[in-house]
Order: C-alpha cells, then sequence, then structure tokens
C-alpha cells in the first residue's frame, strides 16, 4: 500500500496535478485541460492531458493511488469509467478513481460536509450534499446548453456585445477594442479565431477577466457582469430548492471566477440573499480530490467510480 496520492483537477481551462505523501503536497504541474468528458474525443483528451501532468510529476519507479475529478464525468458517466479503466494502465498507478470535478469542488470547499458548493471557472455547476447524503447538482450543462454566469458564457457575451457594435445593431463598447486587442485579430475574425480552436469555450473564457475589468467604466460589460452574478444566484437558490435542505444552508464558492471582484460577486451575494450561510472554502477542487482519494467515508463516495 503506497501513502502517495497523485490528485488530478481536470476542468476545460486547465489541468493539474498534485503529487502529495501523507497530506502534504511535495510537487504540482499543470498543463491546458480538455473540451469535457460529454464531448466527442472527451475521454482521449482528458487522457492525454492527465498523463501529460503525470509525465511531470512522477518518477518511473512511484507507486501512487490516482484520483482524478473531470469535467463532464456528471454528465456522461459511461465516460468516467472508461476513463478510469485507460488510466489503469498507467504505470505506477495502484489504484484509479474518477469523478466530477464539480464532486471534487464540493469536496474541497466543504471538506466532506453536508452543504452548497458553486463552482464557477470556464463552466459553472452548483452541488448540495445533504445529511442523507443524498447529492443534487444544477447546470453544468456545457457551454453550448447551460453554464450559464460561468467564464465561457461572459466571455462569448462580451464578443457578442463587441461584434453587435462592430455592426451597428447594439451600443458602442470598449469591448469591441479591448476584443481585438486581446485576441490580437481583427473582430470579422472573431469566428474563425474561436471555430479552429480545439477548446473554443477556453478562449472565449479568457475573455471573461477583461469583460470584467472593463464593467467599472462600460455599461455595457457592466450589465453583462450583473447577469451573470444573478445568473450564479439562480443557480445556488435552484439547487437549494431542489436539495430541500432547509435555509441558511453552508455554503462557498470556488473557481477561478471568485477572481473577478465586485463585477460579478456583488449581483451573486444580492441574488441568494440570506438563504445561505456564507463560508471561505477550505480548499479547491485540486484538495477535494486528494481528500476522497483517502477518505471513502464521506457522502460523495457514491459518485466515485473506483478501480483497484
Amino acid at each position: 500500500m503506497t501513502d502517495h496520492v497523485l490528485a488530478i483537477d481536470l476542468g476545460k481551462t486547465g489541468c493539474r496535478g498534485s503529487l502529495r505523501l501523507d497530506g502534504q503536497e511535495t510537487r504540482s504541474a499543470d498543463t491546458p485541460g480538455a473540451p469535457g468528458l460529454a464531448n466527442a474525443g472527451g475521454v482521449e483528451a482528458a487522457a492525454s492531458a492527465i498523463g501529460t501532468v503525470i509525465d511531470r510529476l512522477a518518477a518511473a519507479d512511484l507507486t501512487f493511488s490516482l484520483f482524478v475529478g473531470a469535467a463532464g464525468a456528471a454528465a456522461a458517466p459511461d465516460a468516467a469509467e472508461l476513463l478510469a479503466r485507460q488510466l489503469t494502465e498507467i504505470p505506477g498507478a495502484r489504484a484509479v478513481a474518477v469523478t466530477s470535478d464539480a464532486v471534487t469542488a464540493h469536496a474541497g470547499a466543504l471538506g466532506g460536509a453536508p452543504g452548497v458548493v458553486l463552482a464557477a471557472g470556464t463552466g459553472a455547476v452548483a452541488t448540495a450534499v445533504d445529511a442523507a447524503g443524498r447529492f443534487t447538482r444544477t447546470d453544468g450543462w456545457g457551454p453550448l446548453l447551460g453554464d450559464e454566469g460561468g467564464g465561457a458564457w461572459i466571455g462569448v457575451e462580451g464578443l457578442r456585445a463587441a461584434l453587435r457594435a462592430h455592426d451597428g445593431r447594439g451600443p458602442h463598447t470598449e469591448l469591441a477594442a479591448k476584443a481585438a486587442e486581446h485576441y490580437a485579430v481583427r473582430l470579422d475574425e472573431l469566428p474563425k479565431h474561436l471555430g479552429q480552436h480545439v477548446n473554443p469555450a477556453l478562449l472565449a473564457a479568457r475573455f471573461a477577466r477583461v469583460v470584467a475589468a472593463a464593467a467599472a467604466t462600460d455599461d455595457v460589460a457592466a450589465a453583462i457582469m450583473t447577469a451573470a452574478g444573478r445568473a450564479l444566484a439562480g443557480t445556488v437558490l435552484a439547487t437549494i430548492d431542489r436539495s430541500g435542505i432547509a435555509p441558511p444552508v453552508p455554503y462557498a464558492i470556488t473557481g477561478g471566477l471568485v477572481h473577478l471582484g465586485a463585477a460579478l460577486l456583488d449581483p451573486l451575494d444580492a441574488g441568494i440573499g440570506d438563504a445561505v450561510e456564507r463560508r471561505t472554502a477550505l480548499g479547491g477542487p485540486i484538495d477535494g480530490a486528494a481528500l476522497l482519494a483517502v477518505d471513502r467515508s464521506t457522502a460523495l463516495e457514491a459518485l466515485v467510480v473506483r478501480i483497484t
């Protein structure tokens, strides 16, 4: 039995690995993420990203337990199991487990305890676990059908506003000039630029920070950020309602959008109101993956695919 744990947080923007010994991180590595397990070729893309991270972290003679929280695993459980089985072929992997990155985000934020967690990064998903271990998931449907208020959604809305201004179909916005500058292309080249990228959602999400920064001086950008915050609040409130947990519910937010500041967080907090008991996230999804790798007693265990 090995004490080494290799925890992986595989999102649509990035893939991070953390090698830990007795709970302490010894090494970490990052690589670009993958479109998601529910996408065509999602398992192969995920396995490639994970393999790259493991190559950077694990010596040839190292044995470890591998735990992966992957985007799209909840929407495509068969793909999650297929990924887990493929990962057993990695040298040194004594045990393999795969679950949704929403599950690892919940475990990392609340330490496996009941409550609601909003994971807001490239995508957006809220999860709830009650005292009996019942799991509720809201949104996380991907950039085409959902992820409302997430980074890709904000980026796309900003780019749409830029093109509307370019066409004269919408109000003037500084996002038009900022989009051309950010992507180093003419506005009329944006569709081709995004369409040819292997992960368009990731590319669009990178514009979210630009939209958030512009919100201080640009009414169009401010309206997008307010709409994003309200959409995320609606996701949290729907999760609470569907879970049946009586308010105020323990709540934490995690993910890259936490750093977008007041333009997003103020409308989000106002929309949630007093339905939650706000807590600072204990850790991120990578910490949740490390926790679930060694603790099979949490309420989230039924959502984990384990192969030993």
